[in-house]
């Protein structure tokens, strides 16, 4: 990025969301309903990150975005007979890890 240029606060806010899934579901590999996270637990998350505190991106507006875009993927908890269903988990998809890793390769890149 050349010099004076601010970073993006959404775009920095869709990497940040793709990032902290991508670490939960490699962190629970083997355990699928713990490789996926619930808006609120996303949302403290990303309490103290720059774009959210100081620029005002809001977390459930940028993962509509990613689950718009293919990149995150939504499973609604099921519930049983007259049983109301749980709130909603969201799992990076392939796209999702795909543009991850293009978006911090180019961050990272030197110009």
């Amino acid at each position: 990025m050349p010099a004076g240029d601010a970073p993006d606060p959404t775009r920095a806010t869709l990497v940040a969301i793709l990032q902290q899934l991508n670490r939960v579901e490699s962190m629970h590999e083997g355990r699928p309903h713990d490789q996926a996270l619930e808006l609120p637990e996303i949302a403290k998350l990303l309490d103290r990150f720059w774009a959210v505190d100081r620029e005002g991106v809001k977390v459930p507006v940028a993962l509509g975005l990613l689950v718009r875009n293919r990149l995150v993927d939504v499973e609604a908890a099921a519930g049983g007979r007259g049983a109301a269903a749980g709130p909603a988990r969201y799992r990076i998809t392939a796209d999702g890890k795909r543009y991850l890793v293009e978006a911090t390769t180019k961050s990272d890149r030197i110009a």
